[in-house]
């Protein structure tokens, strides 16, 4: 076996071990922006490792490493189709851990569009009930409003995004809390939060046995919940979002519907109480050194999978 499997596979499970120990980590709520990157890196990281091991194990060495060996064992195992060299020469294990790398490959891609075309059509179907349903309000100057008694203020992103508050919510929220909520919800489609979500939204659907994949998906959603909230705070004071968020909560906001990103929901007190303790009391910033440390690891985890993969590694 090669020393570029071996390194795949070292990557691979490194993955999987930093991204458990992220998820208990308390740094990342004082960089949710470094997190986030972090956690995309760990992701990308670990699916290029992982079919990058198997297509590894299953072909031979090439002049372009992994990918340019799986390639040359793909032709020798088309040349030699229907004869017994095809096992003989190849194995039938390899042939096994290759095909299943390609599959693996296949399914990460498959799970990606899956994802995506649920929410596109989850967000048209949001819009049309938004356009027989919905309607301005001064109160709430660019969003609109659904006579809806209970707490709801969420955003769907898109091309025709649209943040939407409850009527509930105008009843409940002063005019600075409105703001506050407004100017969050305004971060989350500025930033396109949506897109940072969807493959870890994927990895959960086709992973949902594997723990470190639900945790994966719930702790890159508080760190998007938190970095809206930094950007708010650029407009609005801490204590008005954060009384916002405590109201919100408190009268058991309804969760946003498929394809959308909520302010607060039900179910998440403890998400809310973190997110509030951070806002009143926030923690020191990473400092430089740090960042940079977070930033190039980040860089390595995509990097190394992605040189072994097409550089001839001995």
């Amino acid at each position: 076996m090669s020393a570029a499997v071996f390194v795949l596979a070292a990557v691979a499970a490194g993955c999987v071990l930093a991204a458990s120990a992220l998820a208990r980590a308390r740094w990342p709520r004082r960089a949710p922006v470094a997190a986030i990157l972090l956690w995309q890196a760990l992701g990308l990281g670990w699916g290029l490792a992982t079919v990058g091991t198997l297509v590894g194990v299953g072909a031979s060495a090439g002049s372009w490493g992994v990918v340019g060996g799986a390639l040359t064992t793909a032709t020798n195992a088309a040349k030699a189709f229907g004869s017994a060299s095809v096992l003989s020469g190849l194995g039938t294990v390899r042939l096994a851990c290759l095909a299943a790398g390609l599959a693996l490959l296949a399914v990460l891609c498959w799970i990606l569009v899956a994802a995506t075309t649920v929410a596109v059509r989850a967000r048209q179907r949001q819009r049309t009930l938004l356009n027989l349903l919905a309607h301005g309000d001064p109160k709430v100057p660019g969003a609109l409003v659904v006579d809806y008694p209970a707490a709801a203020a969420y955003c769907l992103p898109g091309l025709r995004s649209a943040i939407v508050i409850s009527a509930g919510t105008l009843r409940l929220l002063d005019d600075q809390e409105l703001a506050a909520v407004l100017a969050h919800e305004r971060a989350h489609l500025r930033e396109r939060h949506d897109l940072v979500l969807l493959p870890f939204i994927a990895l959960l659907r086709a992973f949902s046995w594997a723990s470190v994949a639900r945790r994966a998906h719930q702790a890159v959603g508080l760190l998007v919940e938190m970095h809206a909230d930094d950007r708010a705070l650029r407009q609005r004071p801490a204590r008005e979002l954060a009384t916002a968020l405590l109201r919100v909560g408190a009268a058991g906001g309804v969760g946003a519907p498929s394809g959308a990103l909520a302010a607060a929901e039900s179910g998440h007190d403890g998400e809310v109480a973190a997110r509030v303790i951070r806002l009143l009391r926030p923690a020191p910033a990473l400092s430089n050194g740090a960042l940079a440390l977070v930033l190039a690891a980040a860089a390595a985890l995509v990097a190394v999978p992605l040189a072994v993969l097409f550089l001839p590694l001995r």
